[in-house]
């Protein structure tokens, strides 16, 4: 399972109000054809950014310009590649702005970088095959 966190512009509720139209007859967690599993993630109940290294939750800090409570968290089986239904989840999620992050770089990407496939020390945005290759040439040299 490969995880990205979504951190919308505007409040919680919007959030959950656009998750249940786009994604209905279900709540927390909402699943997008069985191989996306979504839920929101808060910081008071211990699981946002409970694995995550300090460093990182500044660099998020530093791009959203503030400390977020809460998030989108969402699971990608690793049945599928992912990529596609992914953006499409995220094009509603980001609508408004915000940033996401995914298990393969610390960088918080926006809905443009994600479209646009720009590129942060040699990843694009949930590239996890380029991120294996990576990993895979570092071991061996």
């Amino acid at each position: 399972m490969r995880s990205v966190f979504a951190f919308p512009a505007g409040e919680r509720a919007e959030t959950v109000a656009s998750l249940d139209r786009h994604l209905p007859q279900q709540r927390d967690p909402w699943t997008l054809d069985g191989n996306l599993y979504i839920e929101i993630v808060n910081e008071q109940t211990g699981y946002l950014f409970s694995d995550w290294d300090p460093d990182d939750v500044a660099v998020l800090e530093a791009a959203l310009g503030h400390h977020p409570t809460w998030a989108v968290q969402i699971d990608i089986s690793g049945r599928i590649d992912g990529t596609a239904e992914l953006h499409q989840l995220l094009a509603v999620l980001l609508k408004r702005g915000g940033l996401a992050t995914d298990d393969y770089s610390a960088h918080p990407w926006t809905m443009q970088d994600i479209e646009s496939g720009a590129v942060n020390d040699g990843l694009r945005f949930f590239d996890f095959r380029a991120y294996h290759e990576l990993n895979r040439e570092q071991r061996h040299s």
